[in-house]
């Protein structure tokens, strides 16, 4: 089979039945991003490194807008996902808006070229310089979190003289089954208004000349790996939009946010297929524009921590590799618990995965923990994984680390932050430079004594 093959099954692209995941696999033993041998990118670029998959990207996309294609939504990427501008501009390309959180991120989106009305910006505190930045730019909708929000963007649009429009996001107290610090939709969150509260906004802000409130926006949770919650969020939702209706307010637009399912281990979630059969027939005929703010769901499985053993040792009963990746790359599993599919960049042909497991056993593997050189104890990126046994100077691949990876990295320990590489078919590009030890005290250089 040649590198640029895209026959399924072990040694082709990675699938959960014949429905795509990535474009990371395994050719003669050796992992592969799309045509590129891993262990190329890592002798060019080095290690701690995270590799994109261009065509895992665009993919993806794809098949969310396919899946989504008799609403004709406004696909909005979520930019705190994987926020780099390359990907972002590789996204609007394609076809993509954007969904903001921070004035820093829509920075990025206006770099890329993002039409601002089509472009919407979340987030429950968002400051007065960022309602004012995001004015002036002429974004297409706030997503309002609540009643002071919604008077404070008033005021900033009255004072500047630029009307806006804004989406009022409800709190279905929908329970979306992940963990609880991703957890959105519920009462008692700070995010959102819970949706008894809503006609109550609407009566008291719904009409002034400055913000026109005339869309809902809701946003459960991530990762979601089942449909029932978001059916039942939407329909909670519809119902209150009908009271609206028949209080006297125009509601034209929906945002339904995004959080679908992805295979961080092969078969987790459904597919965007699924989530769409159950969520269309709810929006058929509704007369609202929809938007999708897809994140995770497009990024998590494009990308790849790339990590080199330094040592390996035994403590007690258990078996360590140390490596010079860590919890500074790579948070999640410290932070929520998440588990990441990890296996050695080249095996024996005995020991290519034939699934991306967690509890994955094959014959003549060992039991080994996988921890970072953090001065942390939490700073591991697996436990307990059997994997074929490794030695310094392996290579080790972290999967799905697109989504939430090195948007949260960290220079902790001074570490300097993991460079982005690219690859497109045969081809890969720096997207980040790996920062150095003058990027890391720069600022304290440059600060000014008072």
């Amino acid at each position: 089979m040649s590198p640029g093959s895209d026959e399924p099954g072990p040694q082709g692209k990675g699938t959960e039945g014949n429905r795509t995941v990535d474009h990371f696999r395994y050719v003669n033993g050796v992992l592969h991003c799309e045509a590129m041998p891993v262990p190329d990118i890592a002798h060019r670029f080095g290690t701690p490194a995270f590799v994109y998959s261009a065509r895992t990207f665009t993919e993806r996309y794809d098949e969310l807008a396919a899946a989504f294609a008799e609403l004709d939504p406004i696909i909005c990427y979520s930019v705190k996902s994987c926020q780099n501008l390359h990907i972002c501009r590789l996204l609007h390309e394609r076809g993509a808006s954007f969904d903001v959180v921070s004035g820093g991120e829509l920075s990025r989106v206006l770099e890329v070229g993002a039409d601002p009305s089509r472009v919407v910006f979340a987030g429950a505190g968002k400051t007065d310089a960022e309602i004012r930045q995001g004015i002036e730019a002429g974004i297409g909708w706030f997503n309002v979190e609540s009643q002071q929000e919604l008077e404070n963007l008033t005021r900033s649009a009255q004072d500047l003289g630029r009307p806006v429009r804004a989406a009022l996001r409800v709190n279905p107290d929908v329970d979306p089954e992940t963990h609880a610090y991703t957890t959105t939709g519920k009462q008692e969150t700070k995010f959102g208004v819970d949706l008894d509260r809503a006609r109550d906004v609407f009566a008291r802000s719904g009409r002034n000349n400055w913000v026109t409130l005339s869309a809902l926006h809701l946003h459960i949770g991530s990762p979601v790996d089942t449909v029932r919650p978001y059916v039942e969020a939407i329909r909670k939702t519809l119902e209150v939009i009908r009271q609206l209706r028949a209080d006297g307010f125009e509601i034209t637009a929906l945002d339904i946010g995004g959080g679908f399912g992805v295979d961080y281990e092969t078969g987790q979630a459904p597919s965007l297929a699924d989530y769409a059969r159950a969520i269309v027939p709810l929006l058929r005929g509704a007369g609202l524009t929809v938007i999708v703010e897809p994140g995770r769901t497009i990024s998590a499985n494009a990308a790849i921590l790339l990590g080199r053993v330094l040592y390996t040792k035994q403590s007690g009963a258990r078996q360590y590799a140390i490596v010079d990746a860590a919890m500074t790359e790579l948070i999640r599993p410290a932070l929520y618990g998440a588990s990441h599919f990890v296996w050695p960049v080249a095996v024996g042909e005995d020991h290519v995965p034939s699934a991306r497991k967690c509890d994955l056993k094959l014959p003549g593997t060992v039991q080994i923990d996988v921890v970072g050189p953090v001065c942390e104890t939490g700073d591991f990126l697996a436990r307990g994984r059997w994997l074929p046994p490794v030695t310094r100077g392996d290579l080790l691949a972290i999967f799905s680390a697109g989504a939430y990876a090195f948007v949260m990295s960290s220079q902790y320990n001074s570490r300097p932050r993991a460079p982005e590489v690219l690859v497109e078919g045969d081809r890969a590009r720096l997207i980040r430079r790996r920062e150095t030890y003058d990027d890391l005290v720069e600022a304290e250089r440059t600060a000014t004594h008072q």
